[in-house]
């Protein structure tokens, strides 16, 4: 299997399903691609092959193309039975799907005011965005509800105990709450914690914070460098 992505350093849907496959051990080949969304960069070129949504990621499986994140997770569940992508609970399971497509609509204001930047400290930012955007407030404020009542209830240290589907889609919210250094509880700083310092998660971390590759429209707060 391929996996195409983006730049490590930005590409918060990329890092979820990568993330995912490396902590579960599933084998695939990485296909990086610089984000370009000019209609006839290579970025574009690229992935007409493979997704007529022309974003990333892509999952590519014998030249067949699995191109959502959620799509990717449920594939690969349903490729790899028993690997751990959802929880075996027929409820958590449920519970962790509810929780993971939560995060593919939602926290649209957490996402724009907050874009992920790895290797970026925006902590100044950070203060900024939490006095002047409310709606960035009630994204955190819910967050940090679902991941108390998941760790309450799994024991943790993972949302369902052990890494898995659900881990990997908030995984970017927890890089972004580091760079931004939005104020947070405990309880939430703990699970950041945990999930940063899992193999699947550390290996990206360390691949972006080497990356060294500026892109401006994906810098809203340091447009020079």
């Amino acid at each position: 299997m391929q996996l195409v992505i983006g730049n490590k350093n930005y590409s918060s849907w990329s890092m979820r399903p990568w993330v995912l496959m490396r902590q579960l051990g599933i084998h695939f080949e990485e296909v990086k691609l610089r984000l370009d969304f000019d209609p006839h960069s290579l970025f574009k070129r690229t992935l007409a092959h493979h997704s007529p949504a022309g974003k990333v990621p892509v999952l590519v499986d014998d030249h067949f193309a699995v191109w959502d994140t959620m799509a990717i997770n449920e594939y690969l569940h349903d490729k790899f039975p028993g690997r751990g992508v959802w929880p075996e609970d027929i409820q958590q399971r449920a519970r962790a799907r509810s929780i993971a497509a939560e995060m593919h609509a939602g926290f649209t204001a957490l996402r724009t005011h907050c874009p992920m930047n790895i290797e970026a400290d925006l902590c100044e930012v950070g203060e900024r965005v939490w006095d002047e955007q409310p709606e960035v407030r009630a994204d955190m404020a819910r967050i940090e509800i679902m991941w108390a009542e998941a760790l309450l209830a799994s024991g943790g240290p993972f949302l369902f105990g052990a890494f898995c589907a659900a881990d990997a889609m908030y995984a970017p919210v927890c890089m972004r709450l580091r760079t931004y250094g939005l104020p947070m509880p405990a309880t939430t700083r703990t699970y950041i914690d945990h999930v940063a310092a899992a193999p699947g998660v550390a290996a990206w971390i360390a691949d972006a914070l080497v990356e060294h590759d500026f892109l401006a429209f994906d810098e809203p707060y340091r447009r020079h460098r």
